[in-house]
């Protein structure tokens, strides 16, 4: 084994699904996985499938179709969850189980009402129950950092004597600090017998933004798995930045004297589809994929980066998938031709119908505003690369009249597809109201509005605006949207059109799928 290799484990479809107001729907989840195939992480956690029949699907799906990376999924100390584990991973190319219990004394009383003899009972015989199915356990101690020494001590050496091949001492509320997390590794690997037996492991939570400098200390005391998520999305204030430690590892590498596998030219592509399918916009001051990462607006740093780049960054942005050469300036006199071959350097991948609306979407953009940069383009492209159905609703034309002293009104016209047009008008208690209240009354749905946030894609009063949008239907299923225009009103309504959509569809589908059930 290469003891200098430091092991990726991704949880964003796991971990990062909990972020408050995140669900990733099948399809979704099945091109997040096969994207962090291209990134070549080592361990996908694809999710927990005792929660959900579509988590277990999810799981199912992503061992089928992705075979360059171990396929984990997450289970309870509970010989359910191990089994239904099972059931998601069996078809994997390396399928992993990963077993958790709390192990804190807080926890223990007031979560699971049992003692510690008990907890160490259940996490040797779900150990055991593990291993009869894979050679690939991993066991997690949760709460580790709250936990009596000797007892997380005393519980790892079991877990381990019994089959577990990975050991995972999770940070679970974000609690440690760099110096005694490195410590508390250090000391595990001294002190509990059969420490070598296995490959250790840290997952940090951000609670007191120090998840990424509490995995490298980790890593700096002996630790070969990282546990993370990509952009840190996760549980509360989130979990370890997956490109944060990666490029910290690549960039200090040779101080730490470790390495990673991964493809850090497929970074900027990942964080961008995590963005936008996960509707939580990346800080503009993000280490690593913030869009401030790699410009400048000091005269003074200006000048350095002309002479000589290096003087101002420690990291290529070529590294990390961010393309070089793309100052070319696009604007509306640019052809098809052009904007194809920059879409291209851009690294993007479009169909020829893709192709086609995104052109017609740039030209009329290019007609409103002066300066477009790629910002604005990838906004467009973002559009047409999120998860692909066939859309029942396309927004035709619309017209708001709203006012401090007028009731805000929208007039709708959309067109099925089947080229059917239909209009209605509507009021609210504002322009964003009224325009939900119009479409869900052509589209004959009436969803919860559950979140709503808009972002200037670059600067200027004539910046277009992405609207993320989400609703929740009467079965509490949450469904997401987005869309671009320098109109927000216009963007605010393609944005609720396109989760409508999404809603529409999966509704379909279950309605296909239990018709032919009753068959």
């Amino acid at each position: 084994m290469d003891n200098q290799k430091v092991h990726i484990f991704d949880t964003t479809l796991r971990d990062g699904e909990q972020s408050a107001g995140v669900s990733f729907t099948l399809n979704q989840k099945i091109k997040i996985a096969q994207q962090l195939e291209k990134l070549n992480v080592d361990i996908i956690e694809a999710g927990f499938p005792r929660t959900s029949p579509g988590d277990l699907e999810a799981v199912q799906e992503i061992s089928r179709l992705v075979r360059g990376c171990t396929i984990c999924g997450l289970a309870r100390c509970i010989k359910g969850d191990i089994e239904a584990a099972w059931e998601a991973l069996k078809e994997a190319a390396d399928p992993r189980i990963h077993i958790f219990i709390n192990t804190s004394d807080i926890q223990m009383k007031n979560q699971l009402n049992k003692t510690r003899e008990q907890v160490l009972e259940q996490a040797v015989e779900s150990v055991k129950l593990a291993k009869s199915f894979t050679s690939n356990v991993e066991f997690s101690p949760m709460d580790a950092t709250r936990t009596d020494t000797e007892f997380l001590y005393r519980i790892i050496e079991a877990a381990i004597k019994h089959g577990a091949t990975t050991i995972n001492v999770p940070d679970s509320v974000g609690y440690a600090i760099p110096s005694e997390h490195g410590l508390m590794f250090k000391n595990i690997m001294e002190k509990v017998p059969n420490a070598g037996k296995a490959i250790f492991s840290v997952h940090a939570h951000n609670d007191l933004g120090l998840s990424s400098a509490n995995a490298l200390a980790a890593v700096e005391n002996g630790v070969r798995q990282i546990e993370a998520a990509i952009n840190g999305i996760g549980e509360r204030a989130g979990n370890t930045a997956l490109e944060e430690v990666v490029m910290a590892l690549k960039t200090r590498g040779s101080q730490l004297n470790v390495h990673t596998d991964i493809n850090t030219k497929e970074i900027y592509r990942t964080s961008k589809l995590i963005e936008q399918i996960s509707g939580m916009p990346v800080q503009w001051n993000k280490a690593i994929v913030g869009k401030n990462s790699f410009r400048h607006g000091s005269g003074i740093h200006q000048d350095g980066i002309l002479k000589m780049r290096e003087t101002w960054e420690i990291i290529d942005p070529a590294d990390i998938g961010i393309p070089q050469g793309t100052q070319i300036v696009m604007g509306k006199l640019s052809g098809s031709h052009a904007f194809t071959e920059h879409v291209k350097k851009l690294g993007y991948n479009l169909t020829d119908e893709q192709l086609k609306s995104a052109f017609k979407d740039f030209k009329i953009l290019a007609d409103k505003k002066k300066n477009i940069d790629d910002r604005d383009i990838e906004a467009i492209i973002a559009e047409r690369t999120g998860e692909v159905f066939s859309p029942m609703w396309h927004l035709d034309h619309i017209h708001v009249a709203s006012g401090t002293h007028a009731i805000a009104t929208a007039t709708i016209k959309m067109k099925n597809k089947n080229k059917k047009s239909f209009i209605d008008a509507a009021t609210g208690d504002g322009p964003i109201d009224a325009i939900c209240v119009a479409v869900n009354r052509i589209a004959g749905v009436d969803p919860s509005l559950t979140g709503f946030s808009v972002q200037n894609v670059t600067e200027g009063i004539d910046s277009q605006g992405t609207v993320f949008i989400r609703i929740k239907d009467s079965n509490g299923h949450l469904y997401s949207g987005q869309a671009a225009d320098t109109n927000v009103i216009v963007a605010s309504a393609k944005a609720y059109i396109n989760a409508v959509n999404r809603m529409l569809i999966v509704n379909e589908k279950n309605a296909l799928t239990a018709k032919k059930e009753k068959k």
